[in-house]
């Protein structure tokens, strides 16, 4: 399993040079044709040898076309035969004299160096069903030089074949239970249960000691921040400001100049950006997340910008969106839009827009001198792209706890309604002379970093 990352580094780069669309079908068809000829052309290299002795009572018959003798071609009976019966042949306890050594080597290295060279690449192709291939191929070799060293016949090389495909997978894809089910399922056979268990946990430990697993290298390479199941030890004793850094907050005001928007977007590629708001002493206020897609979508549809630099409805009341649902969406089969895309007049960029309609006005935040285990948990639990760092709060407005969030009947849920609206009410009526205090959002002043 050393040999692993291979495979990863060489198809990344390989994707990298091969962005667009028209060059991946290009690189389809490049590995499509060297599969094909190597595939077509190495049998001719192996000649045909006699049919073995078969057992009446297995069912397997050595084919005789009309005319010729009973001679078949082992390479070849592994690269034309399906995945699937080339795997029960490799398995299979009757076929012990049906492959020779050289033809089984020669398999495995070109087999494994088209695994190599398709993984990862624009042809749809896994890599459980070749694993079991290659491993089943090695696990047959192991077999037939036991039986050949120790010159005991009864030794069954089938089962070499499970056992190598079984420490394949588990070495490079480092699955056990789930993996350890379908190999007893595959051959029906409690039996190899033991021998099963032992081999997946020996070669998942090698791995381990040496690299991680096959898809966690290929999201390392492709740039995924793909979080582990559990932290690291480390961040036991970090806390959640140390892991914001020095960096600067990139952040945007709440009514923003088209070009300013433009610029940050052309010059970062964060996904999401705190909107910033002043109270009436001039402190500045966090009043939500504005999500780059979000932006773009503004962006291109102009349909919001404004001629004034002042909020479009000071009072903070909500005004309507002229935008769908599906607007903000992001395509399933696309990457959405791009900022080189959209392309604005000189007099686009001199109006302004107002972030507040487009904004999450609840982000998730964390204090600054929050565990870094606990800040990891969360991203893990919740699915968090971003959270807001901010100073230790000095005040609790409220404490919430599990029997507040339980509704038991009906009469709760209208009883729940008439007081949330009657809160509504007492709150509009005092909404001129609160908004801009620092009572009314006390966790989000004085933001310390946006995520990106």
């Amino acid at each position: 399993m050393l040999v692993v990352p291979l495979s990863s580094h060489l198809s990344s780069y390989f994707c990298l040079l091969l962005p667009s669309p028209a060059l991946q079908i290009i690189e389809a068809c490049l590995v499509s044709l060297l599969t094909s000829i190597i595939s077509f052309c190495l049998p001719l290299l192996r000649e045909c040898s006699p049919c073995p002795e078969s057992d009446p009572t297995s069912g397997i018959e050595c084919p005789r076309p009309p005319g010729i003798d009973k001679e078949y071609n082992d390479l070849a009976t592994i690269f034309f035969n399906t995945q699937d019966d080339a795997i029960r042949n490799l398995f299979s306890a009757k076929t012990i004299h049906e492959y020779s050594s050289q033809s089984l080597l020669t398999f495995l290295v070109m087999f494994y160096t088209l695994a190599v060279l398709t993984f990862g690449t624009a042809v749809p192709a896994g890599q459980f069903v070749p694993g079991i291939m290659i491993g089943s191929t090695y696990g047959r070799l192991v077999g037939m030089f036991v039986v050949k060293y120790y010159k005991k016949l009864n030794i069954e090389e089938g089962t070499y074949a499970l056992l190598g495909a079984a420490s394949f997978l588990g070495g490079s894809m480092r699955m056990t239970v789930s993996l350890c089910v379908i190999m007893v399922e595959i051959t029906n056979n409690l039996k190899l249960l033991p021998l099963i268990m032992l081999v997946l946990l020996i070669s998942k430990a090698v791995g381990d000691a040496f690299n991680e697993g096959l898809y966690e290298e290929q999201a390392r390479l492709r740039g995924i921040p793909l979080l582990e199941s559990r932290p690291k030890y480390e961040m036991r004793n970090m806390t959640a400001r140390e892991a914001c850094g020095s960096g600067r907050v990139i952040s945007l005001p709440r009514v923003v100049k088209v070009s300013d928007v433009v610029s940050i977007l052309r010059s970062n590629k964060h996904n999401g950006f705190p909107v910033i708001d002043h109270t009436r002493s001039g402190e500045s206020l966090v009043i939500g997340l504005v999500l780059r897609s979000h932006l773009l979508v503004i962006l291109q549809s102009k349909v919001d910008f404004q001629h004034s630099p002042l909020p479009s409805d000071p009072r903070g009341g909500d005004r309507s969106i002229r935008h769908d649902s599906h607007e903000f969406a992001k395509p399933v089969s696309s990457k959405g839009i791009c900022i080189d895309d959209i392309h604005l007049s000189p007099d686009d960029l001199e109006m302004y827009i107002d972030l507040a309609p487009f904004l999450n006005p609840s982000p998730y935040i964390v204090p600054e001198d929050m565990s870094l285990t606990k800040v990891y948990n969360l991203f893990r639990q919740l699915g968090l792209r971003h959270l807001f760092v901010v100073p230790r709060p000095s005040r609790v407005l409220g404490l919430i706890t599990r029997k507040d969030l339980m509704i038991e009947d009906t009469e709760n849920v209208n009883t729940l309604e008439l007081q949330s609206t009657s809160v509504r009410n007492r709150h509009h009526n005092k909404r001129p002379t609160t908004r801009n205090s620092d009572v009314e959002r006390p966790l989000l002043n004085g933001l310390l970093i946006g995520s990106e």
